[in-house]
């Protein structure tokens, strides 16, 4: 291979082919450029939240601060802490037993307790709520039993904090449990083995070794959780819960100012960060999971009689009350309005919905590839802390996305209108915030994250060494990415266009306050109906939805099991 002679060149004589390649690689080129520049525009939101902090105090936000803002931050911290030990309780015990333990029916369980993940928090709220109810199927069955009459007896009330606690609890375990359970299978064997020769039983190995080597792991999925929580904006409504995203609608639609709903917004955001901050902090100690490289057959416990019916109990629990249940009740009332799935207007509701969720998908990906490979050929620190930020969208709430979204875009909307009827007398609408350009860069801030980590994770296994042989050949850095990266990578891309299909899909908050006029969604519709009470109606919307989310977690389900090396080898 020629090399043009530079004041330099003979440093680079002796240099190998790979170095001189990693060489032209690495200079400043058209994707590092990208990289930042996507990262600059996704940020967009968040920064123009931001900027509302320094913005003088309103009449609106006066009003706020002096009646309700307490009752948001009361409010969301209840749903925090309480979301908070439910999800611990349920996902790292849970993980725990069919990592490391054997009992009937271990297999299913792992991947059925994923199946909750696929049930948006809104939908299983108002369907426990249908069946809960005074008039509800429940209550209407015990009185009917009993001869009970209204005052005779008391009932857990659905609509109230604790309930949306449950609700949210059952939908949001599978974050703790997914990387929990991941961390219990990357643990060595050797730790394991070691901590039973000194006595430790199965409590005792929990609590005392593999606890402490998963925490990290343990906390970023309680982290997601709670930023989960944070965002749930169809609970909380359905419920007549006031927090920060209720309070940022009312006081963006009821009391028509952004401005105040934007400050709201960055107050919001002050959690998030926290979160943010308490998870990264966590993660300082992930490399401890890494103790040996023996990883051979799993010495997993042996639970019979008492002890294997708990175990049974312990996983089929969350199950039945996060997916069965609220699955079957959306399935009896679905088959009562059967006729409603061959609508008209039901057809174009699964069709903007499934053509939205595809369009975000694949520009989400197909960013994510930009990105993910600038920051393989230009490994610098702007580019790492431009792919982070650009990485943050998925612990945003979509209300708050939508709030930093909509005041620039309608902006610029305003400043072109303006433009246009000074020069040439000529209106050109909303071009920008009234279309679903802003719809799908709300997705695309969302839930970047997901397809992010996705693919970066999928190009790490790709040995730079197959860059410098491509390289060699005369390949360009796009080439190498067409012609070898993306068929190798094929998979990891499938899983992330999946993942990201199926978040837009259930995406509520955003989609209700960017969508167009007239331009409605299977997950607005449900919660329209069910907020109408007509819950037998939404049924049909909601299950589409549960339908099509499951097909992700049994693929995530699966990708886990193998994460483990020599995973042929458990049983």
């Amino acid at each position: 291979m020629a090399v043009t002679q530079t004041p330099h060149s003979q440093d680079l004589r002796g240099a190998p082919l790979g170095a001189l390649a990693r060489l032209r690689i690495r200079r400043p080129d058209a994707w590092g450029v990208s990289t930042l520049l996507i990262a600059a525009i996704l940020a967009l939101p968040v920064l123009v939240i931001f900027a509302h902090v320094f913005i003088p105090a309103s009449e609106v936000w006066m009003h706020l601060r002096a009646t309700v803002l307490a009752d948001y931050v009361l409010n969301s911290l209840i749903l925090l802490i309480g979301v908070g030990i439910g999800v611990l309780l349920i996902g790292v015990p849970t993980a725990w037993l069919v990592s490391m333990c054997d009992f009937p029916g271990r297999r299913v369980f792992e991947w059925a307790l994923l199946l909750p993940l696929a049930m948006p928090a809104y939908i299983i709220a108002y369907t426990y709520t249908g069946m809960l109810d005074f008039a509800g199927p429940v209550q209407t069955a015990l009185r009917d039993f009993t001869g009970w009459g209204w005052g005779d007896y008391w009932f857990p009330e659905v609509r109230s904090i604790p309930g949306a606690i449950t609700m949210l609890t059952l939908v949001l375990y599978p974050y703790v449990y997914l990387l929990s359970r991941a961390a219990f299978l990357e643990q060595s064997v050797c730790v394991l083995e070691v901590s039973r020769t000194l006595g430790s039983g199965p409590w005792l190995g929990f609590r005392r070794v593999a606890l402490p080597l998963a925490r990290p792991a343990i906390i970023t999925g309680l982290t997601l959780a709670l930023m989960e929580t944070l965002a749930d904006y169809g609970t909380v409504e359905y419920f007549g819960i006031p927090t920060f995203t209720t309070g940022i609608f009312r006081t963006w639609f009821g009391l028509g100012d952004p401005g105040a709903a934007a400050q709201l917004a960055a107050l919001m955001m002050t959690f998030v960060l926290v979160l943010i901050v308490l998870e990264r902090y966590s993660r300082r100690r992930a490399r401890f999971h890494h103790t040996s490289a023996r990883y051979s057959k799993l010495p997993r416990y042996e639970l019979r009689g008492g002890m294997a019916a708990a175990a049974m109990a312990a996983c089929g629990l969350p199950i039945v009350l996060g997916f069965l249940i609220p699955s079957g009740q959306l399935l009896q009332w679905a088959m009562a309005t059967t006729d409603m799935w061959l609508r008209p207007e039901f057809l174009r509701l699964v069709w903007n919905s499934i053509s939205l969720a595809a369009i975000a998908a694949v520009l989400a990906v197909l960013l994510s590839l930009i990105m993910a490979y600038g920051k393989r050929l230009s490994p610098s620190g702007p580019t790492n802390a431009a792919v982070r930020i650009a990485s943050m969208g998925y612990a945003i709430p979509g209300t708050v996305i939508a709030v930093g979204i909509m005041l620039p875009f309608a902006f610029i909307d305003n400043s072109i209108d303006s433009f246009m009827r000074e020069r040439f007398d000529l209106s050109t609408g909303l071009i920008l915030s009234g279309t679903l350009v802003a719809l799908v860069f709300a997705y695309c801030v969302r839930f970047m994250a997901v397809s992010l980590n996705t693919v970066d994770a999928g190009l790490a296994k790709i040995k730079p060494s197959m860059d410098d042989a491509a390289r060699s050949l005369g390949m360009s850095p796009g080439r190498v990415l067409r012609q070898v990266h993306m068929p190798i990578m094929r998979g990891s891309l499938l899983t992330a266009l999946l993942l990201v299909f199926v978040d837009v899909l259930k995406e509520l908050p955003a989609t209700l306050i960017l969508r167009p006029f007239n331009f409605n969604t299977l997950a607005v519709r449900a919660f329209e109906l069910a907020s109408d009470e007509r819950l037998a109606d939404s049924a049909s919307a909601a299950l589409a939805i549960v339908l099509v989310g499951i097909i992700p977690v049994i693929l995530i389900s699966r990708s886990i099991s193998r994460s483990r090396p020599g995973h042929d080898q458990t049983p």
